[in-house]
């Protein structure tokens, strides 16, 4: 799978869970609040699906460089 795919593929997942989690979560407060989480939830779980996968292939980096 290319970087940019796996990159995406990361985003949509955490994504998802970010937002379900962030409805949940609002869903506790009102109905309102639950959609304002979950939009909430989908932004920092996209971030961190991400931020994840760059963090993934710089360790690969340095693991390739240091087996040498």
């Amino acid at each position: 799978m290319g970087k940019r795919m796996k990159k995406a593929m990361s985003r949509a997942k955490f994504a998802a869970i970010g937002g379900a989690v962030g409805a949940t979560a609002g869903a506790l407060i009102s109905r309102n609040a639950a959609s304002t989480g979950a939009g909430v939830g989908a932004l920092v779980g996209a971030t961190i699906g991400e931020k994840r996968v760059d963090l993934g292939e710089m360790a690969e980096k340095v693991t390739d460089r240091s087996a040498e």
